[in-house]
Order: C-alpha cells, then structure tokens, then sequence
C-alpha cells in the first residue's frame, strides 16, 4: 500500500476487544531494527500528517508503527470522534504489544506530538521496557492549555461550550449519542480550536479518514491532563520540542515537565502547526528526532 508516495503495510490490532487500525513502516535492509510507537494529537488521525515522520524513520533504519485510537480514523469503536484519556493510554499499551509482535523488533520508542506528546510521558513513565520517548510540542498540562485557549475567546461562548459538553458527557454514560462540535474553527466560528490559523492549518494536513467532529466534552477530558507524576518516573532517554510561540501548548508549561523528565529540550521559533510537514519547521524537528534516536539506540 502507499499513501502520499510512502510505502507501508496496513495492519491491524486488538485493543481491548476492539479493532484498531495501524501502518507498519518497515525499514530497509535486514536484521533486527528498533520500532517507534505512534499516534496523533488532538482529534487527528494517521493519515493526516504521520507519514513523512515515519519515513524519516525507515530512511534512517527504524521501523514504525503508526495506529489510529478506538472511534477515530480507520479504527473500529464507540462512540466515535469521543476523546477518553484512559482509552488513548491503554490503545497506546495495546499499539505497544502489537509491535513488539512485528518481526526483527529490537526495542520500542515512542513518538506523540500535541496532545499524544503528553500521552506518551505518561504511558512511559508507566513502564520499563521503553528505550526512547520524542514528545513534540506536547501537551502536558489540560488547564493551561485552557487558560490559553480562553484567553482569546468569549467567556460567554466557552461557559456556554462547557454546559453543552456536560450534557454530551451524561448522554454517552447513558448510552446515547454525543453532542459533537468542530474540532477546528476560524476565529468567532464555533470549534474547539479557533485561534486564527488554526482552521487552515489543520486542514491543511487533513487525510481522507479525518472528520472536523469532537465530542462536545472534550474540554472537561483536557481538563483532567497532567503528565507532571508521570514525568517524574521516567527513566528512558526523552527528547522534548517546544514551540517557543505555541498558542496552542503554553510552552512554559511544556518546559516544565521536561525538567522533571529530565529530558534533552529542543526550542524552535515557531507556533504549534509550523512544525508539521508542509510547513516551515518540518525538516529541522524531524531531523533532530532522527539525530535523538540515532544516538540513543545506538544506531549506525
């Protein structure tokens, strides 16, 4: 199979009870190779800008497995296009399995970026057979996320989000359906993220399986994320990147949890989306996450 000229194979996984849908990139060459675990942000999905990262992998002789998360993309599960962080960790645990399964695997890093850059701090920080974690742009902290994104919206508009949330959140506990709202908006449109660039930038990278819905609760989700105990745990090599201008992920409170992770910290003099491909940062992060890997798996 291809997607945007890059080579993988689909392939899927179990990810407590339910079908979770993957690509493996396999590098060239033979032998045992290291593999990196990888998912999207924020209400993304495999095919929406993970492909020309996880061909920098291959070129450089490490294999990827890219998944999408229960009720996103390719992937089975109800309800959709609702964001759980417990069903994100443990999709991320099942995703781990799955490629310790694949062939030649030696060793496992993890890859996440946005809101999946906080994930994998705390699905590392949760285990002992990682040998690497990459966290771009992360999202490490739910409530100064929030702050951020109220800052620049009307409070009216955000309590009124809130309320609406709430009752999509007693809905789905019931068994009924989800309120759902646009992950991305233009500025004074309805939407989750709808700082000015945020519409064009996410589209931009948008694949054919993406959908502009999330569950209207998802505020009270981001709420409830703080990666700084599990930050604190880890004990792998972690390379953290922060936007020194992300709107999006207060990058002093990314700063933060990488001192806790004792991580090696990459700064950029970009916003939230400029690291992406297609944009201006692409090739300079992605080059120092092949540089990071490299040198700490041992590699050539």
């Amino acid at each position: 199979m291809t997607y945007q000229d890059t080579t993988y194979r689909e392939i899927s996984f179990s990810s407590h009870g339910t079908r979770c849908s993957g690509w493996h990139f396999r590098a060239d060459g033979g032998g045992a190779r290291p593999v990196v675990v990888m998912a999207h942000g924020f209400g993304g999905t495999k095919d929406s800008g993970l492909a020309p990262f996880s061909e920098r992998f291959a070129e450089a002789g490490i294999d990827v497995l890219a998944f999408d998360y229960r009720g996103f993309g390719a992937s089975d599960g109800e309800p959709r296009q609702t964001i759980s962080l417990e069903r994100q960790i443990a999709d991320f645990h099942s995703a781990i399995a799955a490629a310790q399964d694949l062939p030649d695997v030696d060793g496992i890093a993890l890859w996440g970026a946005s809101m999946s850059g906080g994930h994998v701090l705390q699905v590392a920080g949760d285990r002992d057979d990682i040998a690497a974690v990459i966290a771009l742009t992360p999202l490490t902290s739910g409530l100064a996320a929030g702050r951020a994104a109220i800052g620049e919206r009307d409070v009216l508009t955000a309590l009124r989000w809130t309320a609406t949330g709430m009752r999509s959140k007693l809905s789905v506990a019931r068994g009924g359906a989800a309120t759902l709202m646009p992950i991305v908006g233009r500025p004074g449109e309805p939407g989750a993220l709808t700082l000015s660039g945020a519409y064009e930038s996410y589209l931009a990278m948008a694949g054919p399986t993406w959908r502009n819905e999330i569950d209207a609760s998802v505020g009270m989700e981001l709420g409830r994320m703080s990666v700084k105990f599990a930050a604190k745990r880890l004990r792998c090599p972690v390379l953290v990147q922060i936007g020194d201008f992300d709107r999006f992920v207060p990058a002093g409170a990314v700063a933060k949890t990488a001192e806790l992770a004792r991580a090696q910290v990459h700064r950029y003099a970009c916003d939230h989306f400029d690291v992406w491909p297609g944009n201006e940062w692409f090739d300079k992060t992605v080059t120092d996450q092949v540089t990071f890997l490299r040198r700490v798996l041992a590699l050539g």
